[in-house]
């Protein structure tokens, strides 16, 4: 049987054997919407526990447009163009875009050409942030867990912020989206450290699809308390990449109700968990790096037996990455054992690798 999974910009074709017994786990078909612009334009026009963006706005402010890094696939070019067109009133010079990469690589200039489409870069001032750079962050205040939440400078300097993004299964923050634009996307090293502290990563509730008694989430809808006035326009992606659906308004009511939807159609319960679990990282722009590919391992994991294996392909063309301490810490580790702990499922994976033909396939 021949079974397709996600990798680069293309497929890879999986033959496995007819007398297998294979599942196949996805998220529930969910229809594109006929005219996204529309929708976009609509929800900024009747947005969730706000008033409509453009009365949000006033000429003589300034604007602050935080939208994603390349490792997310965002469809930012048509969230800019419908929150543009929406705030026809605001001069060109009094709207900037910042790039959220959070602990990230900044983008080059292709990448950025890519993200965000169309004469932008002409048009308006763009900010990547760069969370080690302290002097470009300012502290904005305190989370009750004592965290000092310090922001990209720039950004806090605007008089209104909106937040972009889509909203997916998070590996720890329970989704993606909302608050995270802000933290950790525009946040300085020390607070997103703080943010993701081993005892909050390793919290019970710090999962997939959690938000209720979550610290990491906890944390970022203060964090983002402290960003107000502030606005959101997240989106919710199809198998296809394609918008599901918008949610825009309130950062946190219409976060919460976009959330709702993403557990409904992009998250499936399974009877049992698997012994073997084939899996990828969703293609690009997600599987650029080993880093970014731990979240489909982290995936698969939750429907995977205890001593299981686990196979994931991902094209990893921008390497570990080597910026960050991640490669450090990975190169510092003189064995594969050291940095994989199991290595009986380590061979075992190998195996299944050895034993299945993967093939090469264009979209």
């Amino acid at each position: 049987m021949n079974y397709t999974l996600a990798y680069g910009r293309s497929y890879l074709s999986v033959d496995l054997p007819a007398d297998l017994n294979v599942s196949v786990v996805e998220s529930v078909p969910t229809p594109s919407l006929d005219n996204p612009l529309d929708a976009l334009t609509d929800a900024l026009q009747a947005p969730i526990g706000s008033e409509p963006l453009a009365s949000r706005v006033s000429r003589g402010e300034k604007v602050g447009i935080v939208v994603n890094d390349i490792t997310r696939h965002t469809p930012t070019p048509l969230l800019l163009r419908a929150i543009r067109e929406t705030l026809s009133h605001i001069p060109d010079d009094d709207i900037a875009i910042f790039v959220a990469t959070g602990t990230h690589r900044a983008n080059t200039a292709s990448e950025l050409e890519e993200m965000l489409g169309g004469p932008w870069a002409d048009r308006h001032k763009i900010y990547q942030n760069d969370a080690l750079d302290d002097s470009s962050h300012v502290a904005v205040g305190r989370t009750s867990s004592g965290n000092t939440i310090w922001l990209n400078q720039a950004l806090m300097d605007c008089d209104f912020r909106i937040a972009t993004g889509f909203i997916e299964p998070h590996i720890f923050a329970g989704f993606s989206g909302g608050g995270k634009a802000f933290l950790p996307g525009m946040a300085g090293m020390a607070s997103i450290l703080h943010n993701h502290s081993v005892a909050n990563v390793d919290h019970h509730c710090a999962r997939w699809g959690i938000i209720s008694g979550n610290p990491i989430a906890a944390e970022i809808r203060e964090a983002t308390a402290l960003v107000e006035p502030a606005f959101l326009i997240n989106v919710a992606l199809n198998q296809d990449h394609e918008v599901a659906r918008v949610f825009a308004g309130d950062m946190q009511e219409a976060h919460l109700e976009g959330c709702s939807f993403v557990k409904e159609h992009m998250m499936v319960p399974v009877a049992e968990p698997f012994d073997i679990v084939l899996t990828s990282n969703a293609g690009y722009p997600l599987d650029l790096n080993i880093y970014q590919s731990i979240k489909g391992m982290s995936a698969a994991a939750q429907i995977t037996k205890k001593g299981g294996s686990i196979l994931i392909v991902a094209e990893c063309w921008d390497g570990i990455p080597d910026h960050g301490d991640y490669a450090r810490l990975m190169q510092e580790a003189d064995s594969l054992e050291k940095c994989w702990t199991g290595s009986t499922s380590q061979g075992m994976c190998s195996a299944i690798a050895g034993k299945y033909k993967f093939k090469h396939r264009s979209p």
